[in-house]
Order: structure tokens, then sequence, then C-alpha cells
């Protein structure tokens, strides 16, 4: 009997904790003919403990056509991924835009037709868009603070995490300013940044895992000034190489 439960407990401390609900993910029938959401889903949740099936009613949708972030490319058709407000979901689109979801898709071959692209060009951002502050600083700062997670742009571009979006890449967003304003509130950020002003001290019982980011308003507008003025990733154009 104590062998039994033995291998009960083995079993069952070996098995995946998912996060909450599975997410279902609609896809165009090319893709789901395709193997790509076979070949990529299981590697995103065995990463990340959050489980994404395909699922024609899900509330993550694949569409060949915007709204949504461009994910990737095949046979000149773009597809664009559409998320809705939760962090899960935010955190599967971030994964495919990383260059761990980028490699994910790319190491995949379909039995028949063309490969995935998952790599973009990148193109200057539009001028309507610049935000007036100090941009020098912006990217001083940046690299302080962001480079240690982010590829802030050339200086680190071998130093940031692989699953972690670059700058360039959020700035393509369409809500890019709304997500640098607030970054400190979404998730990862919480943990272990202090805005002076606006974020409330740690908790005692629940210290920052690492070393704190700690900013001011005004640096923090610093680095929205210089985010306004890098290249954004054009994520509908194909990588030509060279």
């Amino acid at each position: 009997m104590r062998f039994v439960l033995l291998c009960l407990s083995l079993t069952l401390s070996a098995t995946p904790t998912w996060s909450q609900e599975t997410l279902g993910l609609a896809a165009p029938a090319e893709i789901t003919d395709s193997g790509l959401l076979q070949h990529i889903l299981p590697r995103f949740s065995l990463k990340t403990g959050i489980r994404v099936i395909a699922d024609d009613g899900g509330v993550l949708v694949l569409e060949t056509a915007p709204p949504g972030d461009p994910v990737f490319t095949r046979n000149g058709v773009v597809y664009h991924l559409r998320v809705g407000d939760g962090a899960r979901h935010e955190r599967f689109r971030d994964w495919l835009l990383s260059d761990i979801g980028k490699n994910t898709v790319e190491s995949f071959t379909p039995e028949q037709g063309p490969p995935f692209s998952a790599r973009f060009e990148t193109t200057t951002a539009q001028t309507d868009t610049v935000i007036d502050g100090d941009t020098a600083r912006g990217e001083q700062l940046s690299m302080t603070h962001c480079g240690r997670c982010h590829v802030v742009g050339p200086k680190n571009r071998m130093n940031g995490l692989g699953s972690t979006p670059s700058f360039a890449v959020l700035r393509a967003m369409p809500d890019w300013s709304e997500r640098f304003e607030a970054f400190f509130a979404l998730n990862p950020h919480p943990a272990f940044t202090q805005i002076d002003g606006l974020t409330p001290p740690f908790d005692p019982a629940r210290p920052s895992p690492i070393h704190p980011v700690e900013m001011t308003v005004e640096e923090l507008d610093a680095i929205l000034a210089f985010v306004s003025v890098i290249k954004a990733a054009d994520l509908g154009a194909p990588l030509q190489l060279q």
C-alpha cells in the first residue's frame, strides 16, 4: 500500500501545473491543417504552464487581416493574432513575438507547402507619434532599467531575454504608448518595480525577487520620449536575408 501511495505521489508531482482554465486558439483551416499549432502550442504550454489548444471557438484568434498583431507569414499571407485583455492572453502574444516564439514557429517544417516566417524588418517610426522629452536620457535609463530583460536597441541586442519582446516590437504595437506609460502595472513588473509617487511600497512579506527597478515619473517620461523616436518593427514585412 505504501508503495502504491508513493507511486501516486510521484506521478502527481511530475504532472505540469496548468494556470487556471485552458485557452482556445481559433485559426484558419490552412493553419490548423499545416500542423503548426500542434508544433507551437505544446511548447508554449510547457514553457509557461499556460495551456492553449486549437479551438474554433477560442478567445485567441488568428486571422489574415487586422485587428491584431502580425505574428508570422506564409506564402505571402500575414497572420494576425487577436487577444483579449487577460494577462495570460498577452503572455501568449508576447511569447509569439519574442525570439523564442519566432524560432519555434520557424523550426516547424510543414509536410506540404512553404515554411512559415516570423522575422520582420524594421522601419522608421511615424513622426506624428513623437513625444517631447530628453531622448538621450531616456535611452540611458532604458538601458539601465529595462536592458537586463528587453533588447532596447543595437547596444544590447545580444543581452535581452529571448522570451521578452524587444523595444522595437513593442513600439510597433498600436497601443505602445499605453503599454509603456503603465508598464509598472503590467505583469511581471509590479513584483519588482517602484515609481516614486505612483506605486505602493513592496509588501514586506513579498520583497522584490530581483534588484528592484526604481524611477521617478520624470524618468518614465524620458523613456517614453526615447521609445517614440526609435525604429519600430515592421510586423507586416518578412525579413529579407542578405
